[in-house]
């Protein structure tokens, strides 16, 4: 005999996730050394190659004033670099330096070594198979 289905809200299961996954990103946000924005510009830098400013603050939903300082403090850094346009010499691109792209990756392996290193010690072996799991369903939401 099997045992009823618990009907799931939808609602609140989103709220309980958005909670959850909120939580999670604060905690591992503590130990950062890129803020926010930075990491979010670097990081589109690295995933598609060179853009304008103007084109990075529509992809990040901010004003052009609020993306030419991030990308100003990224540059002083050295973890972005400006070149000409192919075409159109007028356009200045912007391209992670090699040691943004490094900055980066570091960033996001401390990140998943505290993520692993919390799974190892707060999961039980089944928990950690139903969160294996879990990962795909996810990812369909996005």
């Amino acid at each position: 005999m099997s045992t009823p289905a618990i009907p799931v809200d939808p609602l609140e299961l989103a709220a309980d996730l958005r909670h959850a996954l909120g939580n999670l990103v604060r905690a591992l946000r503590v130990g950062d050394e890129l803020p926010q924005n930075q990491a979010g510009v670097l990081g589109l830098l690295v995933r598609e190659g060179p853009h304008t400013t103007s084109e990075l603050a529509d992809r990040q939903r901010v004003r052009h004033q609020s993306m030419a300082r991030t990308v100003t403090l990224l540059t002083e850094a050295g973890l972005v670099r400006q070149e000409r346009h192919a075409t159109d010499g007028r356009k200045l691109l912007l391209a992670a330096t090699e040691t943004g792209t490094a900055a980066l990756h570091a960033q996001r392996a401390r990140r998943e070594g505290e993520i692993a290193a919390a799974i190892t010690e707060r999961l039980s072996p089944q928990e950690q198979l139903v969160l294996r799991q879990s990962v795909e369903l996810l990812r369909r939401l996005s």
